[in-house]
């Protein structure tokens, strides 16, 4: 019963765009997010609608939509068969469970194109996709290593904090956490490189929710006192503002003295705003803004047969007190 409720679910977000006034005859450029509970995608939602008012004349429209929630994985993969099956010009998922959906679209082998948006396909599934748009996730984890050096020169204990167990860009980040605190490549967990070592119990997995990001925080930090770093690899507590400013209360002192220090993914308002308040160290913020304006025009590129660049970065913002730049103004 639970599969059918998703497929049903899938279908009636399938059927949002057929009714749109005028819009009916253009050919579909679809977006595919984890889901549309995640504020992060709703910007990539505002760069589709600003790339749709830009080109009212165009042959095409850009149509914005995922699973009513980040942690249904299934109800994604099946948005992404009805789409293929009702027929799109071109489709650009950020998969929730990169494997899942890599295989469902082996299975479908759409003849249009298929590319990624802001998460990626696994290695050996990324001959399935024409292109990547979106965030160096490695890059990005690289640089949230180098604050945390930066804060803790001596190292310390650290909890890592992901999303998905599944998806590739989260886990893409960590590896480059890891990888940059330790000084060595595919660094399963830190264990005392360079002074650093990930407590028991993390990393912890937020399935995407706000309200469990939070709540996993407050146990981590009632359980160690002693903690020298929090590193949010995606942005989910501070997504829920009110919540993390009641967690982050708990340990305003360690903040302030640095005793704590908290480096977390994403530059949306609420997070920029804990910043200015002390209550994040560093934010390194990606562009999805960005990912959701370039889509439409790559996915032209594709259906024309062009050569278009693999991987398609987006570029990052990097905030810290000394250079608060992007946080400073938004």
């Amino acid at each position: 019963m639970k599969f059918k409720y998703l497929a049903i679910t899938a279908l009636s977000a399938v059927a949002l765009y057929v009714g749109d006034a005028g819009a009916a005859d253009k050919k579909t450029l679809a977006i595919v997010v984890k889901g549309l509970d995640n504020p992060f995608f709703e910007q990539i939602n505002l760069g589709c609608k600003k790339w749709l008012s830009e080109h009212a004349d165009s042959e095409y429209k850009c149509l914005y939509t995922g699973p009513a929630s980040s942690a249904d994985e299934a109800g994604e993969v099946q948005i992404v068969d009805d789409l293929l099956t009702k027929g799109v010009a071109a489709i650009a998922i950020s998969p929730s469970n990169a494997p899942a959906m890599a295989n469902r679209i082996r299975e479908i082998a759409p003849k249009v194109p298929v590319m990624t948006i802001d998460a990626d396909f696994l290695e050996p599934d990324r001959k399935l996709r024409k292109t990547y748009l979106g965030t160096d996730n490695y890059l990005m984890g690289v640089k949230m290593a180098e604050q945390a050096k930066a804060l803790k020169a001596k190292g310390g204990t650290v909890c890592l904090q992901l999303g998905n167990v599944a998806a590739a860009n989260i886990n893409a980040r960590a590896q480059g956490f890891r990888d940059t605190i330790a000084g060595a490549k595919n660094v399963d967990r830190l264990t005392g490189q360079n002074g650093w070592k990930e407590i028991e119990g993390c990393p912890v997995f937020t399935n995407d929710q706000a309200d469990l990001a939070n709540q996993q925080m407050s146990d981590v930090f009632t359980a160690h006192a002693d903690l020298d770093a929090f590193i949010l690899i995606g942005g989910w507590a501070q997504f829920a503002p009110q919540a993390y400013t009641q967690v982050t209360n708990q340990v305003m002192d360690k903040l302030k003295s640095k005793k704590l220090v908290i480096i977390a993914g994403d530059t949306l308002p609420p997070q920029t705003q804990a910043f200015r308040e002390g209550r994040s160290h560093a934010q390194i913020g990606q562009r999805p803004f960005e990912m959701g304006y370039r889509a439409p025009d790559v996915m032209i590129q594709l259906i024309k047969g062009e050569k278009v660049e693999d991987p398609l970065f987006t570029g990052l913002d990097v905030c810290t007190a000394e250079a608060p730049g992007f946080c400073e103004k938004n």
